[in-house]
């Protein structure tokens, strides 16, 4: 995904800076052209030259050629080189060059130094003129010591960044360099490789532009105030499948149930609690791209719900249950000819024959399918196995429910 990308990487002065070294060699084994530009300060902590020999560039560390020379009398060059041809660019505007050559800027690590600089449009050196320069998006990497990272001044710079389109990496808690044990760290190169790979698929994906609704998590119909019809659905698969579709370069909008896991920022999501809360919103956000009906809807609800919780005393009460709406065969009644309709088929028995004639049924494209308590899989389990059923296609899908979802979309969005 991040094949010939341009990655920016910005390095402040803090202990953390030798990690970036590291991080330099993780995004070249993804494929990217990675540049690095350092603080001065940063140079006390890990020399320019290793960034050099490891992306085979000069690495920007003052404003202008005389500063650089005034550095390092033995400067690898006068001016920065940026692509194949080794252009040579006027060094006087070499921060506008360097913003400019940049899909993407990661700075990392981040000091509150630099966090409070970029904040007020400070750009006393070459890499602050560059994040004012610069139309990539950029990524910050926040690592401190101590408090510095809840102390309120780095806060309230850190919320004013994410308001102007800044992106961020929580940093790791953990030993800190000063001894002390707290939020601070910089987070693993694979886990800010793996961010970046979310950022640029946004404009690379395949699912760039598309408005993608999903519904995650079961629904509850009450039979009293305090009893209600429902199932064990964690909206697990769900959330994955919401993620997996950001990571594409989907708008997602999340429809879910009731849940107890974390949304993903940048996700839209509309709570409901009953099958017929849950039409309501899907219906709402309709026309969409993309439909994908993860939740666990309950097919049936009581005929009426009593105002007040029912007492033993009564005897034993007599349910009466009407069917919910069928939110999936909604969807494929009133979907256009490029609207994608995802559903989910759990069974017992005669999975794939099952999963063809719902797919019919429903006019859905797609269905996926798994058996119900099927060993460690299904229900709040954070694995599955699944069959990918469409027009002519039988796939079999295992793994993490997080790695099933890219797998599958993958699988129906690249084909």
């Amino acid at each position: 995904m991040l094949s010939r990308r341009h990655i920016l990487l910005g390095v402040t002065g803090g202990i953390a800076a030798y990690k970036a070294a590291y991080l330099v060699r993780a995004f070249q084994k993804r494929g990217a052209l990675v540049r690095v530009i350092m603080t001065p300060a940063a140079t006390r902590f890990i020399g320019e030259e290793t960034f050099s020999a490891l992306t085979g560039h000069e690495v920007g560390v003052h404003s202008f050629v005389q500063d650089d020379r005034q550095h390092n009398s033995s400067a690898i060059t006068e001016l920065a080189q940026f692509n194949a041809s080794e252009k040579v660019h006027n060094p006087w505007t070499r921060h506008i060059q360097w913003g400019e050559w940049a899909d993407l800027f990661v700075i990392a690590p981040c000091t509150a130094n630099t966090i409070a600089k970029i904040t007020y449009g400070n750009s006393d050196n070459l890499l602050t003129a560059a994040v004012l320069a610069s139309r990539a998006p950029i990524l910050i990497c926040p690592t401190m010591d101590g408090e510095m990272m809840n102390a309120p001044a780095t806060t309230h710079n850190l919320e004013l960044l994410k308001s102007r389109g800044f992106h961020l990496i929580e940093p790791e808690e953990g030993y800190l360099a000063s001894g002390l044990t707290g939020k601070g760290r910089l987070p693993e190169p694979d886990h800010i490789v793996a961010h970046v790979e979310e950022l640029l698929a946004v404009e690379t994906g395949p699912l760039y532009g598309k408005k993608v609704v999903v519904t995650a998590g079961p629904t509850r119909e009450h039979i009293d105030p305090v009893r209600f019809i429902s199932n064990p659905s964690s909206g697990k698969m769900g959330l994955a499948m919401v993620k997996a579709a950001q990571r594409l370069g989907g708008q997602v909008h999340l429809v879910h149930g009731p849940i107890s896991l974390t949304i993903p920022e940048g996700i839209q999501s509309y709570a409901v609690l009953s099958a017929q809360d849950m039409f309501e919103q899907v219906k709402a956000l309709h026309p969409a791209d993309i439909f994908i009906k993860a939740a666990a809807v309950s097919d049936f609800k009581p005929t009426t719900t009593q105002k007040y919780k029912i007492k033993k005393s009564q005897g034993k009460p007599q349910i009466s249950l009407t069917s919910t709406p069928d939110i999936l065969k909604w969807i494929g009644d009133h979907k256009d000819s490029d609207t994608i309709s995802i559903g989910f088929a759990m069974e017992t028995t005669n999975l794939l024959e099952q999963a063809k004639a719902k797919r019919t049924k429903k006019n859905a494209d797609w269905i996926i399918a798994n058996y119900i308590g099927s060993g460690q899989q299904g229900f709040a389990s954070h694995y599955n196995k699944v069959i990918l059923v469409g027009d002519g296609v039988e796939e079999s899908f295992e793994g993490s429910k997080d790695d099933l979802a890219m797998s599958l979309l993958r699988s129906i969005f690249l084909r």
